[in-house]
């Protein structure tokens, strides 16, 4: 489960079926425990990985993939998927609640939508 920390509460999100398996699979090499974290952190005194050492990480993998690191992180691909769900669905309601986000308004905020072009969606969905 990952906890968002702002607001301390849990954010969903999917795994496709080939992450699926290759979850599986370290978990399998790694003789994880249900208890464990799925990235333990070598430092003794810290359960998991900081978001730092994630970050780190992300970094390595945009770099050795040969794009601009400048360019991509771990928030950048955090908000491209959002703004990608979005486009295709217009569904801010939906895209909220994968954010995690309290209020409608800190979503169309994150996208960049204009608030009009929001309201005129939301008038359009039907809940």
């Amino acid at each position: 489960m990952v906890i968002q920390r702002k607001t301390q509460r849990p954010v969903q999100s999917e795994l496709t079926e080939p992450t699926r398996t290759g979850v599986a699979a370290w978990i399998a090499k790694a003789t994880l425990k249900p208890e464990q974290y799925l990235v333990p952190s070598r430092v003794a005194s810290a359960p998991h990985v900081s978001t730092r050492q994630y970050a780190r990480s992300v970094h390595q993998w945009v770099a050795a993939a040969g794009l601009d690191t400048s360019t991509y992180g771990t928030h950048s691909v955090h908000r491209t998927k959002a703004t990608l769900i979005y486009k295709r669905t217009k569904n801010l309601r939906a895209v909220q609640l994968l954010l995690g986000h309290t209020k409608l308004e800190s979503t169309v905020r994150y996208l960049g939508i204009e608030v009009d072009d929001a309201l005129e969606i939301s008038e359009q969905t039907e809940i």
